[in-house]
């Protein structure tokens, strides 16, 4: 019965979703309350679960997400993308542009949120394609395979810290082993595949975009952008390092995962863009903080809809359904990563929305983690990987790509939808063969 109940909550999320067009924030707090009470959790305590879901989940995320944003947007209005970009192209060349192309996603898209990087990238990617006579897909599938690899692998991206917390997984570690995963997958889904885009002959509608103009003395340094932009991250390594080869109780390593709390990095990160790209670009202190409302904006839908899988999932565990999943799949021997993975999946090709499929399917496999037969780690990493696949036209992302690079439904399906499936399924590979050896 459990199980029944499940399905028809997903069932009525795609319902309200697709639909009746309803917000999926909305959807998901509707679904909750409908799947508790179907449980046989009374209304009251429905509403308590939900409550509880909403409040955990943001207690520790909305820090992260909201100094993520801060500082995505410090370094999208201070010009580092475009200093990162042409340092990388000039020094790799046009016959390595893909290559180039890749570094600038990573190191663009890692601190930046996914809809805030894309922007930034279309006139990196444009300008390159008209100065090398390149076609525009070659030039661009790299950075933005880039962009895709660290929206659902690497914190502090929404979708995978959120779903750090639901399994109680080490974010350092995470992204440590994202890390790993990420630079086969991009590279396959970016340089290898990219190269089967030469024959495409796409005219980019540049009136879709406009780019920002920056004075020459007010473009941050090469090593001011990049220095800023991985901060975070090398921090973060740092920790999960420390985490792994340290004693627990040594000095050492307490000062290394202080500061690699995501965020202590994002703060000090948050810091060193205003000192060091704000001052460049001529603004005030004052008028830096007054631009930090502006940046946040962006993310106040993505915090609640995390907020409603955080109450679905919470309703899962108090209604008793958490249990039940674990007894039902105690003795199943497929791997709980193709499980989460493939239910991701499922839910992505449903929805259409990468961040909804994870947090739901989160929400569902998050009992896994109980059962104590994988790392939560992977098992964070294949459930992102699995919210990536087969993007078509109920996500938002596939026509952002079709109407920017100006393409026909059929050539966003060849480009746009085969890339996201390679990063989706190297993505499940690369978690099956870190599996093996941690």
């Amino acid at each position: 019965m459990p199980l029944i109940i499940i399905i028809l909550g997903v069932a009525a999320l795609l319902v309200l979703i697709l639909g009746f067009k309803v917000n999926a924030f909305i959807s998901l707090i509707i679904v909750s309350l409908g799947v508790g009470l179907g449980m046989g959790m009374s209304a009251t305590d429905s509403l308590k679960s939900i409550q509880s879901g909403v409040g955990s989940t943001l207690g520790s995320l909305a820090l992260i997400l909201g100094l993520g944003a801060i500082l995505g947007g410090l370094l999208a209005e201070s010009g580092a993308a475009q200093v990162i970009s042409r340092k990388l192209t000039d020094s790799f060349g046009v016959k390595r542009i893909s290559l180039a192309m890749v570094l600038t996603g990573f190191i663009v898209g890692i601190p930046m949120f996914y809809g805030v990087a894309f922007l930034m990238v279309l006139p990196i990617i444009f300008a390159m394609a008209k100065e090398t006579q390149l076609p525009i897909l070659y030039v661009g599938l790299p950075i933005i395979a880039a962009l895709s690899v660290t929206h659902g692998f690497l914190p502090p991206h929404p979708a995978p810290t959120a779903i750090v917390e639901f399994y109680g997984a080490n974010l350092q570690l995470t992204l440590l082993y994202g890390l790993i995963l990420a630079v086969p997958t991009v590279l396959l889904a970016g340089v290898v595949f990219g190269k089967t885009m030469m024959k495409i002959d796409a005219k980019p509608n540049e009136k879709l975009f406009r780019t920002i103009e920056i004075e020459q003395e007010q473009l941050p340094s090469f090593s001011a952008a990049v220095m800023v932009a991985l901060t975070p991250v090398l921090m973060m390594g740092l920790a999960a390092i420390g985490h792994l080869f340290l004693a627990k109780e040594s000095l050492l390593n307490q000062v290394l995962q202080f500061f690699g709390d995501p965020v202590i990095s994002l703060l000090i990160a948050v810091f060193a863009a205003v000192f060091t790209l704000g001052k460049k670009s001529g603004r005030s202190f004052s008028m830096l903080m007054d631009g930090f409302a502006e940046h946040v904006k962006p993310i106040a839908m993505i915090l609640l809809i995390i907020a409603g899988g955080g109450a679905f999932k919470q309703v899962l565990v108090d209604s008793g359904t958490s249990d039940y999943i674990v007894n039902l799949m105690k003795d199943l021997t497929l791997s709980p990563l193709i499980l989460a993975w493939s239910v991701a999946a499922v839910l992505r090709i449903a929805l259409g929305s990468a961040t909804v499929a994870a947090m739901t399917a989160a929400g569902i496999m998050q009992p896994l983690i109980a059962m104590g037969h994988v790392s939560p780690e992977l098992l964070v990493l294949a459930t992102g990987a699995g919210s990536l696949t087969c993007s078509q036209v109920n996500d938002t992302g596939f026509w952002m790509f079709k109407e920017y690079f100006n393409l026909t439904i059929v050539q966003t399906l060849k480009s746009w939808t085969v890339m996201e499936t390679i990063v989706s399924v190297v993505g499940l590979i690369g978690c099956l063969l870190l599996d093996m050896v941690i």
